[in-house]
């Protein structure tokens, strides 16, 4: 089944990702840089529409049906409700309004006419021993309403013994919504919390999911906007998975905090996307970052198609990756914090970053995708491995991977690995902002700030690299003008390295973070086949370009060298 032809912003992306002949990445080909902002409109509306509708959080208070639960059973003047000893089932569409508790008991939804079945939990406790305390078995649409200043509790038991078995503590057969700013509690102790067959929308309560298995699970789609969501889960804590229709399958979430714990499973998880608009998600999976992954998965983040972040605060801490596509992953906007046992952010095809700020304080590998485009926004990474790789599978990493590539043409990139900052296996092209690329700080040679096994261009911006070797690729002789130079020895962490003109102008300096040997600098300011001086010492000054890096500002410290522009290597 192919899921990737419903999408406009998976289709523009894929046509320059995907539609390369080889070599084409080194001609310019690439996919389409998003602008800041509509990524997240623009993938929730290729998708299948939810079911939720205004009309439906409207109702008639005097057409209210009481339904009040005993302990041991309920009485209700309703014709669309009947009792049998604990079993309350609601049996045509309208509004039901339920207060009371039910020690081993259900309540049943079995309407087979059409309309909305509306169900209002008034201070609702339901434990059963045989099976979910609250199911749809049937019903056009259901709605369950927290009202206001309530607390209301779901728990069902470890076995069931019913004949037919739902999945979760709170099931439905239905589209189901559920709003109001009450508060549920749901324990699902045979399998999963919360589960729809169909889709699942939350627009508002206080929810607290614990489960067995999955947390909240929508086979359409799961989609959450307001109030909170807090989720332990022994297995997805969100999750949504309908494989036959490519167009559902998706988690979309904004406004509304989430609070997502999965020791043994993802968080988020999606068979096609996952859209963050806004709100804020913190995840745990997997026992967190200083876990060592096993052979389950257990990502924050996870979609099949795409994974799409235009606005909010996600906060991930994974044993797994932080965040995973199987194709595409795009951040237009909000603010990412990702530490991963493995990947932080992984994109089987292509990863984009246009705005917003994305910061990796623990990884693997930092950012790794065949294709990463990094347009704006600020991104910082910090790996023990490569901070960002571009790789393409079924090519040697020792040979050109023709349709991979890292290119960087705006924003403010700061990365540090362990072996290389930059790595691509294809083409490095730095056409504008601000990049410091830290290398190894303990392996020189194949290692480097830059590395890359075809060609490294650097037509624009403000760049730093620096390593034991800064950069390992050849430098280039057409371009903007670079300066290399190497130390003879190790300098450590603290250095303060100044860049100046023949005649003492500053033009830059910036404070190491780490070991370093080899420098390179490449300004708007230098040109071809001018001599320039490197100092070390004295105070950084001038204006600060970001990552670290200070441009112009008064020269100190002690000269310890002259290079030429466009000469020698680091």
């Amino acid at each position: 089944m192919n899921l990737l032809h419903r999408s406009p912003v998976l289709t523009a992306a894929l046509a320059g990702a995907l539609a390369l002949t080889p070599g084409a990445a080194a001609q310019g080909a690439g996919p389409v840089v998003l602008a800041a902002g509509p990524a997240a409109a623009q993938a929730l509306a290729a998708n299948a529409p939810d079911h939720d509708d205004p009309a439906d959080h409207v109702w008639s208070e005097p057409a209210v049906a009481a339904v009040t639960l005993t302990g041991s059973g309920a009485t209700s003047t309703s014709s669309g409700v009947t009792i049998s000893g604990s079993t309350v089932t609601v049996t045509a569409a309208g509004t039901y309004r339920f207060t009371g508790s039910l020690s081993d008991g259900r309540i049943v939804v079995n309407s087979t006419g059409t309309g909305l079945v509306r169900l209002i939990l008034n201070g609702v406790t339901i434990a059963d021993s045989g099976t979910a305390p609250l199911s749809v078995v049937a019903a056009d649409e259901v709605m369950v309403v927290l009202a206001d200043g309530t607390t209301n509790r779901l728990t069902d038991p470890a076995t069931y013994t019913t004949a037919v078995n739902p999945g979760a503590a709170l099931s439905s057969a239905a589209d189901l919504t559920i709003t109001g700013t009450g508060s549920l509690s749901v324990t699902g102790n045979a399998a999963d919390g919360i589960a729809s067959d169909d889709g699942l929308v939350i627009d508002s309560g206080t929810i607290t999911v614990t489960a067995k298995d999955d947390g909240v699970r929508g086979q359409d789609y799961v989609v959450h906007t307001g109030g909170t969501l807090g989720v332990t889960a022994g297995g997805d804590a969100i999750k949504s998975d309908e494989t036959a229709d490519a167009a559902e399958g998706y988690v979309y979430l904004a406004g509304g905090a989430r609070t997502l714990t999965a020791p043994a499973g993802d968080g988020v998880s999606a068979t096609t996307d996952v859209i963050v608009a806004g709100g804020s998600l913190t995840a745990t999976t997997g026992g967190g970052s200083t876990t060592a992954p096993g052979e389950t998965s257990t990502k924050a983040v996870k979609a099949g198609v795409s994974v799409v972040v235009s606005d909010g605060q996600l906060d991930l801490n994974a044993s797994d990756d932080g965040i995973n596509s199987n194709n595409l992953i795009t951040v237009d906007g909000g603010a990412l914090t990702v530490a991963s046992g493995d990947d932080a952010v992984h994109a089987d095809t292509a990863l984009t970053v246009s705005a917003g700020t994305v910061t990796v304080t623990r990884s693997y590998e930092g950012l790794e995708a065949m294709q990463t485009t990094l347009a704006g926004g600020t991104v910082t990474v910090t790996a023990t491995d490569d901070a960002v790789n571009a790789a393409e599978e079924g090519v040697n990493e020792m040979q050109v991977a023709p349709n991979a590539f890292i290119r960087i043409t705006g924003g403010t990139v700061t990365v540090s690995g362990g072996t290389d900052g930059l790595d691509s296996n294809g083409i490095l092209a730095i056409s504008g902002g601000t990049v410091i690329a830290n290398g190894s700080p303990t392996r020189g040679g194949g290692e480097g700030g830059l590395d890359s096994n075809g060609a490294l261009t650097m037509t624009g911006g403000s760049i730093l690299a620096t390593g034991l070797t800064a950069s390992t690729s050849r430098l280039p002789s057409g371009g903007q003008a670079w300066v290399a130079y190497s130390f003879g020895a190790n300098q450590p962490a603290g250095t303060i390295v100044h860049l100046a003109t023949a005649s003492g102008t500053q033009l830059a300096s910036f404070r190491s973070t780490r070991v370093f040997k080899g420098v390179l600098f490449d300004l708007s300011s230098l040109t071809r086949g001018t001599s320039y001086r490197i100092y070390t010492g004295g105070s950084v000054s001038g204006t600060d370009a970001g990552g670290g890096l200070h441009l112009g500002g008064p020269l100190s410290g002690t000269q310890v060298a002259s290079v030429t522009a466009g000469s020698g290597r680091a």
